[in-house]
């Protein structure tokens, strides 16, 4: 009797995860995933009605995973960063982010799209988003063919926005903080980056926070 009741305690708890998952019509934890597989491909009108709603970070992260897996088209969900919705855009940069972030080896072939669609960044909270993505891809640690996909592309619109963010006193200071390291990581590629960018950090330093004086310090010690 004590082994029936085990057994339907356990039959429930099974039901009920694989219940919860799919309220957002998501894949069930990994211990169930062989027994529920999601076959499904996801369009871009589905991820639309998944990021419709507000989301958090376990939703987008699950989301990016499940793009990554069913192979997801990237250029696909740059397009959906430029959404006339700015709350389905910035979730779309946000999954962007953790997807090609993960492994940019990956999305080589589209480097040069997302690159080619900076300038026409205005939502404000995909500017975080995507100067984050610019300053990780320029970093010194960067992998050898990301490295060299950027040297074969003209980044300059990359530079420009930059600076455009960093001068910008309407812009969040996070995406400025990106974008000073993103220009820092090119400054050798264009020397002339290194006086304009100096010069921006000592205005940015003047009544900035204890992280931007921290921060600053350390780039312009660099420089």
């Amino acid at each position: 009797m004590v082994v029936k009741v085990v057994g339907v305690v356990m039959v429930i708890k099974v039901l009920i995860s694989f219940v919860s998952f799919n309220t957002f019509n998501l894949p069930p934890p990994d211990r169930y995933r062989d027994s529920f597989h999601l076959k499904k491909m996801i369009s871009s009108e589905e991820l639309i009605k998944q990021i419709s709603n507000t989301i958090g970070k376990t939703k987008v992260l699950e989301l990016s995973r499940i793009l990554t897996e069913q192979h997801f088209a990237l250029r696909d969900l740059i397009d959906l960063t430029f959404d006339g919705d700015r709350d389905i855009a910035f979730r779309a940069a946000w999954i962007l982010e953790n997807i090609f972030l993960q492994d940019p080896t990956r999305y080589e072939s589209e480097l040069e799209y997302m690159v080619s669609r900076i300038k026409e960044v205005t939502h404000a909270s995909c500017k975080r988003h995507y100067a984050k993505i610019m300053m990780h891809i320029t970093a010194k640690n960067t992998p050898a063919t990301i490295k060299q996909k950027l040297q074969e592309l003209d980044l300059e619109p990359v530079v420009e926005q930059c600076f455009d963010w960093m001068i910008d006193p309407k812009v969040l200071v996070a995406v400025k903080v990106f974008a000073s390291e993103a220009l820092f990581n090119m400054r050798r590629r264009y020397p002339w980056i290194k006086e304009e960018l100096a010069e921006q950090i000592r205005f940015l330093m003047r009544d900035g926070s204890t992280a931007i004086q921290t921060r600053g310090r350390k780039l312009l010690a660099q420089l």
